[in-house]
């Protein structure tokens, strides 16, 4: 994995958080607390486009059809049984 330079401008109050966040113990540097902020911030797209698809994948299922509290509560239920 190559490691590539940027430059970044930050407002005082934000240079603070990003100084806190190390000082708390929780990363060595700033290029740490940055590279977590990515990672979330990939992982909050892909969660994202995952559920736009499942809205697109519901939308081409054809018409809903009612479903009654019972059945709901069955559903429920069979999920919380099944062995993960």
């Amino acid at each position: 994995m190559s490691l590539h330079r940027k430059t970044i401008t930050l407002t005082e109050q934000q240079n603070g958080w990003v100084k806190s966040r190390i000082e708390s113990g929780q990363f060595g540097n700033d290029s740490e607390y940055i590279r977590h902020l990515m990672r979330q911030d990939q992982q909050a797209q892909e969660r994202l486009a995952t559920l736009r698809q499942a809205l697109v994948d519901g939308e081409a299922s054809g018409e809903p059809k009612p479903v009654g509290r019972a059945a709901i509560k069955a559903a429920g239920r069979k999920r919380v049984k099944a062995p993960e």
